[in-house]
């Protein structure tokens, strides 16, 4: 099994337990608690998929496209958009969510750091011998 097959099926496990989790969290009666657990949940959901997508990208860049990612959707609800496509889908709620919190970007950016640490020591444990995935060469 080649050192991507590995990192994938590592990030799909990572993203199944994940979605396990927030579905779990999203079942709790609602807190401040169950809020801020939530958004990390998801920040690292959008995390682990984008691994899955493109394993062989540095850590750190997939964090930074996740927590991008985050901020957009926290920053659509500001629109009402997401709310009322909820109004119509409801399950868009766990995708999009439904009202602004500037806590959550907050939440992102931490959730996004902690899943580059979590990567960075399973990829240790992947790949003992310091054998990494590598990035496609920038050369022609």
């Amino acid at each position: 099994m080649t050192e991507v097959s590995r990192r994938r099926i590592a990030a799909g496990a990572a993203l199944l337990a994940v979605v396990a989790a927030g579905l779990t969290v999203h079942a709790a009666p609602g807190s401040v608690v169950t809020d801020i657990v939530g958004d990390a949940l998801y920040t690292v959901a959008v995390y682990a998929g984008l691994v899955m997508l493109l394993p062989r990208v540095r850590p750190v860049v997939l964090a930074a496209v996740a927590a991008a990612w985050c901020v957009g959707v926290e920053l659509l609800q500001l629109t009402g958009l997401p709310a009322a496509w909820a109004d119509a889908f409801p399950p868009i709620a766990l995708v999009l969510g439904l009202g602004f919190d500037a806590r959550d970007l907050l939440v992102s950016l931490a959730a996004a750091a902690v899943a580059v640490g979590v990567d960075l020591a399973v990829r240790r444990r992947l790949f003992p011998r310091g054998e990494r995935p590598r990035s496609p060469s920038r050369r022609g």
